[in-house]
Order: C-alpha cells, then structure tokens, then sequence
C-alpha cells in the first residue's frame, strides 16, 4: 500500500504519496502549476522557475507532536522567505504551498516577460502554434504587457539543422533543457549541449554525425515551444487543420502506439493524408516515446511504387486489369494446384488478414503449409506457457528483480524497449545481457555474458542446471502444477552447471523478465533457446504474475498474431526444402531478402503476390494484388507481450487496393467458401468465437481506455508535451497457461551446443534502420541507412588481407554480396556479421559457412 501524507494546497488538505513530487501530486488533485523545463519523466531540475509556489511547513510541537496554532486558532506555518521552485520539491507530512497569491502571480508574470523579451511574434507560421504550452501560459499566467525596448530584442538564427532530421530556431528555445536532459536521461545519448552564457545560451549538436540518436523526434514533442521542428512537418500544416486517428507502428515488435495527424492535400489531389507520426500514450507499451522510425518511416503508405490496380501476367509483362478477372485466374490456378498451395504471410499482415489467409489456404485444401516470414524465430509455444505476466510494465521493475536479454541487439530490433530496460538498469535492476558480441545495451548492464554463437543454447542450459533446486517455484503461481521436472533435472546433469553468482541471482530476483532474440541461431537452435528460457522461469516460478515471463523479439509488427494464428516458420523452413506448385505471398518481400527461397518461389508454377508496394517478388509473380497499407484500413496487432492493439483507418485508399483480408475472403468465396465478412470488425468477431485466447479481443474491448499518469497530451500541454492521450484503446493481453490455475506446464529436456562450425561464419544481423519493403520508400530516412557492410574480426581480417574500408564480396547461403569492410573490433572470431536488408541483393538468412574476398583479387 502506498504510504501517504497531508499536504495543504491554497487552504485545502490533499492526501498525497509520501515523496511524490509537488506538482505531479498537485495535478492529481486538479491543482495546475505551470511548467516548462519540468517533465514528470525526468529529473526535475529548476531552471525555467515557472513553477514558483510560496512554500511552508507547519510548526510541530515538540511534546505534543501535534501542529502550533497561530493566534487565529489555525496551524502555524513556517513560510520560507521567497518563493520556492514546486518541480524540485517532494512531498512531505505537513507541507503547506500556496499558488494564487500575489506574490506568485507577480513571479510568474515576471518570469514569462524575461522569456518573452526576444522570443519572436511569430506564432502564425510558428509549427507549434495552436498547441504550445509558452502560448498557453502567458494567456494563463502572463503580465499581457512588456515593458522591455523591442529594438533590444536578440536576433539569432531561425533554421540551424541539429541534423538532417531535426531543424533549430534558436530565437524560440527558451533554454528549458527537456531536449538535452530527454538525450541524456531517457535515450542514453550524449548529443545535445548547451554552448555560450547568459541571454546567448543555445542549443548545439556535440556528436558526430550530427544529432545521432535513434529518438530524435521526441525531443521535437516535448519541447515547450516551436524551438525544435522536424523535417517530414515543417511548415506542413497546422495542427488545428488536421484530424487525428490512432494507429500501431508497422515496424516492430514492441507495438507502440501511434496518432496519424491527417488533412485533405492538395498536393495528393484532395485526398486524406498522413501529415505526421505523433505518439499516442499507453504507459503499457511505449509510454510517450517513439523511435525515428515509427515517426518518419511512414512515407511508404504514399509511395510512387504504391501498386493501385491487380495484374496478370501475360506474354511474360505483367499487365493491369480488374478485380473480376484476377479472382478469376488466381482461384482457376489454386483449384488446379493439387493441394499444394503455399501461404507466405509478412509481420506488417494484421490479424485479421491472417484469419482470413488461413481460412483461404482450408478452403484451397490438401496439406496446410502455412509460413512466416522472415522465418528467422520460433517458440510460440514456449511464449503460450511461459510469456511475461498480464500487465507487465518495465517502469514498474525496480531493485531486487532482473532482466535478462539474450541473443538480441536490442537497440536494434526493438527500441523502445530498449529504453525501458535501460532505465531499468538506471534503477538498480539487475539486468544482464548476454551475446557473442557487445551491444550499447552493454553500457548499462550489470553483468554482460560472452558465448561463442555455436554455445548459445549450452551457456542457458548451464545457467538453468545451477538454478533448478527443489519443486518449481515453490510458492509461486504455478507451484505443483509443472510436469517433466524429474527429466529435466536428469537432463541437466550432462550440462556444464554455471559456477557464477549469475544463476542464483536470476532464480532469486523478486521478478525476472526475459527477452530472447536470434541472432546467431540457426532456426533449430532458436527453438531450443525458447524452450530453455522457458524452463529457466518455470523452474524458479517466475511465470505467471506481472513483471515475470518470456519476451520474443519478433522481427516485425505482428509476427506473434501470425504464430497465433497457426503460422510458422518451421512450415517456410519446409516450404524451402520442398517447394509446393503455387504460392500465395503477402506482406513480404521474401524474393529480395534470401537467395534460398527466392529459388524455391521460381520453381513454382504459379505465384501470387499481395502487396501494397513493387517489389522483386511481384516482379517475378504471376498476380499481383493490391493491398492497402496499415494506413488505410482498420485492423489489429499483436505485440511482442501479446498485447492485441487496434489500429484505425487514418488516410484514404490508393487506386483500387483493398485490405488484405477482404482479398482472401474474396478468393475463398470464388472456391466455394462463405461471403465475406463487410468489415474488419466482423472478421475479429470470427476469431474470437473461434480461438479461445482471442475471445476477449472484439474491437469494442480493445478500444478500453483509463486514465493514465502522467497525464500528457490534456489541456495543459505545458505539463508532457504534444504526446496524445490515448483515447481509442490500450488493447488486451492474452492471459497465458501459467495465469490459467487450471493449466498444467510442462518443462522439456533441451539440446546443448552444436557442434562448432568450421572455417567463417556469416552471422545475419538486425539494423533498424534498413532497405526493408516499407522503410526504403522513406526518402527523408536515406541518410540514416549505413551503407551496405560486414563486421569481421581484426584476426579474420587481416588473415584475409583486408583492411577497414576495403570493399569485400561475400559468400553464404547462395548468395554473394558485396559490402565495404568494418574491422572494429565488435565481430567475434571467426564470424562476418552481415546486416540484412541493406543490400539490393538477397543476403543470407540464417548463419551459413561463408567466404570474404576483397573486390577485384
């Protein structure tokens, strides 16, 4: 229970958390104090005094511990001389503040008159007019006059480009810091400074290059002023032109959520169109923060490669024709195919497309060969026993619990998430990272593991061996109700048994979370690493309670919506070893990313490709559909954390695409199947009565929402910045066997290493920033993309002959990419780390023995 104290606001008494501060618990309460450099996610610093209060303790008396009156027969107050910054002060039994009297209204007028006398009167072409918390204050606050001289106003420069991302108008910063402490405190970031004194105090990138952070955006969001503005909006619209509707990021697995600002274009011939990425506020999730890829990475939904009519092929060209006549072909062509139909369905596909892709691949008949892609992760089964705890925030981890993160470059793949670890670190959580590789994660963990790739799997099963003791989680949710634990235990005695205080400290942690990656791993060795997590944390009873479980990061939107759904990459892995006569592709672009399946989609007879963009399949595809984007169409995901979130229509329909799902339930109706549902609505209505973990998951029920604190994004901008509140749904989680109390687990004897490979290994890794399908199209985000590169080990290279710098070629896993070299010390020993999706040509996968050869020997 929270511990709570009497505070007196203006003359009334509040019961308040014991330590809160002043004026997140005066806002509890109804009670504004105005703001600017004050943020309720970061440390309070004092520096805007915006936030003057006259500030008092009441007098105990020593023998009676009960407060002194004053002769008026009131408590005593001891009134500090002058005014006292609120955003600095913690509450306290017996506090007393006042925020009306004359004293403070005469300091704030003051303080809003400094910061006016060479802020310019620029608010009609200012971005940040209609919602600015500096215009909202000095309506509220200010003295309505100034007596300063206008010709000893500062001029400055109005358009210094922090980045090619981010642009300054350093006339309008008023030197809160939110954007320096946000880089600092919140991203890790060290790359925004202050430069000079006094009156010409300004904001300066300190990096190179320059503003190099992965949420450059936010910074751009919680500025108090029009000082920050980004590149994709500047002078793009003005926020009371536009409507806004909430949506989901496409990109990853975390599943932030979004509001699409929209307006009719004149540019896109009067259409609805996204203006901007905001984030949307669901504390469950991503908080108020957003990466530079969610906000900028939407231009894809716009794109000149939209595909806006179907086509067939014909004469070996595709050729535009109508819907009538492509259901047509594709069903003919699926009915003659003997059964054998494989469906390749992308992370960006919502739920709902993939109901309605399964349902299409029934009605075609013969073996089910339902594939993921990228086919990279598996262990969906190992999440439906063992994934993290209903309610799971990071923010709420605190000392004495633990995070492990492994076989993941987290900055990487999942972003977001790797802020909230990160603070969590910052918090006293143990978290304990563990790869063959550093990662930035590294800087802040406190232990970091090194194993070779091969070892993964053995390094687990040995922390898990010095873990398991006595029953499963004794006490714990799912104590007696775990099967396998005797084999198990038989198993592990082969381990090698970690002999550090690291297992200990993972079995003994009040609350332990665990995200599992795949990089290194072969997709065997990814589900063995599933399943050892999985025992690690049924065994030590950390399942099955909040703040406790397995975490997957999926590579993609909605990859555990497509495992849910009866998709896997186990099916792709067999597509490729046996390719089937048709295909029916969508939401990817398997053809640009792999050599291995691009020759087993070729092999087909027929191939059909749903897309909402040209790609290298459909231009190998006999039909090609088109599909809108997430943009265009209702919909839901499902995160990382299991967590179904519904994304809404935000701009209008390109050409004569249409959702996914109404594509395949068209094509299941001309092979005899039902009509079609008339709405994504009515399709999730079909998977709630048809899968028992969805039945909670009608779009009326993700659409629930709370109050949530902090309380951004309200009428008081000032308070978190132009974070939207969340008033269109902070989805539900689906509950897992380990929170079903009449559920049995079961733990399952896993594999140790393989067997180590010989001569180099290509080991495919993750960028966030990338040539994937939907990012490419983003033309602002270009110079973010690193150019095409392998890391390879200083020992590896110089065996080789290669230097940094040097352009290389590389073989692996049939294919051959030519990249420039990095030798920097992060590759391990014997591996050449190849990002995937930066190349025009297909990369490997999976990790394969390799050759590296430089260019022209």
């Amino acid at each position: 229970m929270t511990d709570t104290v009497t505070i007196t606001v203006d003359g009334r008494e509040y019961q308040v958390p014991r330590g809160a501060n002043l004026v997140d618990a005066a806002k509890l309460h109804g009670v504004k104090i105005p703001v600017f450099c004050y943020h309720p996610k970061m440390k309070p610093v004092g520096m805007c005094r915006m936030c003057l209060v006259e500030l008092g303790t009441m007098t105990i008396d020593r023998e009676t511990g009960k407060p002194q009156l004053d002769d008026q027969g009131q408590p005593a107050v001891r009134w500090f001389p002058t005014l006292q910054t609120a955003c600095t002060q913690t509450c306290a039994d017996g506090m007393v503040i006042r925020t009306t009297t004359e004293k403070v209204v005469a300091g704030r007028n003051s303080i809003l008159e400094f910061l006016l006398t060479s802020h310019p009167l620029d608010c009609p072409i200012c971005d940040k007019g209609g919602e600015c918390p500096l215009q909202n204050l000095t309506m509220g606050y200010g003295p309505g006059e100034s007596r300063f001289v206008f010709d000893d106003k500062q001029r400055l420069a109005k358009h210094v480009p922090l980045g090619q991302l981010i642009f300054l108008d350093r006339e309008r910063c008023i030197q809160c810091a939110r954007c320096t402490r946000f880089c600092d405190e919140v991203a890790g970031d060290d790359v925004l400074g202050f430069h000079e004194r006094g009156r010409r105090l300004q904001i300066v990138t300190i990096s190179d290059p320059p503003f190099d952070t992965k949420f450059s955006g936010n910074t751009t969001d919680i500025c108090p002023v029009g000082a920050l503005t980004t590149a994709d909006f500047r002078f793009g619209a003005r926020p009371w032109e536009m409507e806004e509707q909430a949506t989901i990021c496409p990109h990853c697995p975390v599943g932030c959520n979004l509001t699409a600002s929209t307006r009719m274009d004149r540019d896109a011939g009067g259409k609805t169109i996204i203006k901007r990425i905001m984030p949307r506020q669901n504390e469950r999730v991503n908080e108020i923060w957003i990466c530079d890829k969610g906000r900028f990475g939407h231009h894809f939904t716009r794109s000149e490669n939209r595909i806006e009519c179907p086509s067939l092929r014909k004469d070996g060209a595709l050729v535009e024709t109508d819907w009538a006549a492509v259901r047509g072909e594709v069903a003919r062509q699926l009915k003659t195919s003997g059964g054998r139909v494989g469906f390749l369905a992308g992370p960006s596909l919502s739920n709902e497309d993939l109901w309605e892709m399964r349902r299409l691949a029934e009605q075609v008949g013969g073996e089910p060969l339902l594939g993921v892609w990228p086919a990279t992760m598996t262990g969906a089964d190992a999440v439906a026993q063992a994934g993290v705890g209903v309610e799971t925030r990071i923010q709420d981890m605190r000392a004495g619990d633990a995070i492990l993160v492994v076989a993941s470059d987290f900055e990487e793949e999942a972003p977001i998430w790797w802020l909230q670890v990160k603070q969590a670190a910052e918090r006293g959580v143990n978290v304990v990272v563990a790869n063959a590789r550093p990662t930035k994660l590294d800087q802040y963990a406190h232990t970091s593991i090194r194993y070779t790739y091969d070892d993964a799997v053995n390094w687990l099963n040995g922390v898990v061996a010095a873990a398991v003791g006595g029953d499963a989680g004794s006490g714990s949710p799912v104590a007696g109700r775990v099967d396998g634990l005797k084999e198990l235990r038989a198993s592990l005695k082969k381990a090698t048994a970690d002999s550090s205080d690291l297992p200990g400290a993972l079995a003994g942690a009040n609350n332990l979370v665990i995200f599992a990656g795949a990089e290194g791993l072969t997709l065997d060795q990814h589900r063995d690493l599933m399943r050892s997590a999985a025992n690690l944390l049924i065994a030590t009873g950390h399942v099955g309670r909040p703040l406790n479980g397995l975490v997957p990061v999926w590579p993609g939107a909605n990859m555990q919506g497509a495992f849910d759904m009866g998709f896997s990459s186990e099916a792709t892995a067999a597509m490729i070893q046996n390719p089937p006569e048709a295909w029916v592709i969508a939401g990817c672009d398997p053809v640009a990313a792999d050599a291995t399946i691009a020759a087993a989609i070729q092999k087909a007879r027929y191939v059909v490709t749903v897309s909402p963009l040209v790609s290298e399949t459909t231009a190998i595809s006999h039909a090609v559909l088109p599909s809108q984007t997430f943009a265009e169409r209702d919909g839901s995901f499902t995160n990382g954390m299991r967590r179904v979130q519904r994304f809404y229509a935000a701009q209008s329909p390109v050409g004569d695409a249409l959702p996914d799902w109404r594509i395949f339930a068209d094509l299941a109706a001309d092979l005899g199947g039902k009509a079609p549902r008339v709405s994504a609505a009515g399709v999730m209505r079909d998977i709630t009565q048809n899968m028992a973990r969805y039945a909670d998951m009608g779009f009326s029920n993700l659409a629930w929402v709370e109050d949530q604190f902090p309380d951004v994004g309200g009428d008081d901008l000032y308070y978190g910045g132009t974070s939207y509140t969340n008033r269109s749904g902070l989805g539900v989680q689906w509950i897992t066997d380990a929170e079903d109390p009449a559920a049995r687990l079961k733990v399952d004897p896993v594999g140790g290493a393989a067997a180590p490979a010989a001569g180099l290994q290509v080991v495919p890794v993750w960028t966030l920033f990338d040539r994937g399908l939907l990012f490419k199209e983003s033309d602002l985000m270009h110079h973010r993309v690193p150019e095409p590169y392998a890391e390879i080990n200083a020992d590896d290279a110089a065996k080789l002959g290669v230097s940094d710098g040097d352009r290389i070629v590389v073989n692996a896993g049939g294919a051959q990419v030519e990249v420039v070299a990095r030798v920097d010390g992060k590759a391990p020993a014997g591996t050449v780390l190849l990002p995937r999706q930066l190349t025009d040509t297909p990369s490997p996968i999976y990790p394969a023995a390799c050759t590296v050869q430089k260019v022209g020997e």
